[in-house]
């Protein structure tokens, strides 16, 4: 089954030419299914490219899926026209009547202010106890998955030492949970933050279970409430210039950063990324789906607590 996302969406004619397969919602309006309902909290800057991005492993799955984007009431986004944003986002004031089958959270350039800071917390924190009322199974992502366990569980992030940047090796801690079917022994995920998660303070909290870490990147997945919740520290969803962008940004911002980490052959950036993580991010996005969202929520979505 294809993934169903607004018409005219500029992500539609990107993942096309990647021979993703995706139908307008006209088209979808017109097959009499139950296609599972998923919401999808863009907070990151560069809003069109993390739409591809999420929309390219979304598509792979076999069910259909009716995409909702969400944009704050209370933030106005400075990376992305205001147009686009009218057109394919919708307000949580009107979410909030809504259930939903899943809903991902990604992460956001803010991570090293307090999250009490940030202009938009008051409004991120309705929508995590929204969320748990009236939607099945959620994915948080980088700053969002710590923002979401600070809310929830009162879990706290601390400073690394030097950027977390790079694509690292991770080992599977529970290889007969269902998100990692299909999976290798160890995996590679990419990660860009400043901040991290200690397991110390993961420990401090029965209701989550920590599934897979990295020695050099620190913790990675996490889940929590049934599976109902599930925080994913780094970016799998990530395309293969991601780190090249942001790397080559930074320098020609005049900003000190280090070589992203096992992403170019020979640590030469004049050499293409190499690309370890893509099965992974299908997997998880797929397991999840499968496993978490359809398999969990119930046929009439009205039901969902």
């Amino acid at each position: 089954m294809p993934l169903t996302i607004p018409d005219q969406l500029p992500a539609i004619e990107l993942l096309k030419k990647e021979n993703i397969f995706v139908i307008d919602n006209s088209r979808a309006n017109a097959q009499d299914i139950r296609p599972l309902k998923l919401a999808i909290l863009n907070l990151m800057p560069i809003k069109i490219t993390t739409e591809t991005d999420m929309l390219r492993l979304l598509s792979n799955s076999p069910l259909q899926i009716n995409i909702d984007f969400i944009k704050l009431e209370s933030h106005t986004s400075k990376n992305t026209p205001v147009e686009h944003m009218q057109q394919f986002y919708i307000g949580f004031d009107e979410i909030r009547r809504r259930k939903y089958d899943g809903l991902i959270i990604t992460g956001a350039p803010v991570e090293q202010f307090n999250y009490e800071d940030v202009t938009y917390w008051k409004e991120l924190c309705e929508i995590f106890d929204w969320a748990k009322e009236n939607v099945t199974a959620k994915m948080f992502i980088c700053w969002g998955a710590c923002a979401a366990l600070y809310h929830y569980y009162n879990v706290p992030k601390h400073d690394t030492k030097s950027k977390v940047f790079g694509v690292f090796q991770h080992t599977v801690l529970d290889p007969l949970n269902p998100i990692f079917r299909g999976f290798d022994d160890v995996f590679y995920v990419p990660h860009s933050r400043h901040t991290e998660i200690l397991k110390e303070d993961i420990d401090k909290v029965p209701e989550i279970k920590v599934l897979a870490s990295s020695k050099d990147a620190g913790l990675y997945m996490m889940m929590a409430n049934g599976g109902r919740e599930l925080y994913l520290t780094g970016h799998a969803e990530y395309n293969a210039l991601t780190l090249d962008t942001e790397y080559k940004r930074d320098l020609q911002k005049g900003l000190h950063i280090d070589i992203p980490k096992n992403y170019y052959p020979y640590d030469d950036p004049d050499f293409a990324p190499l690309v370890r993580w893509r099965s992974t991010g299908n997997l998880i996005f797929n397991n999840w789906l499968n496993y978490f969202v359809y398999q969990e929520t119930p046929y009439n979505i009205d039901d969902i607590r």
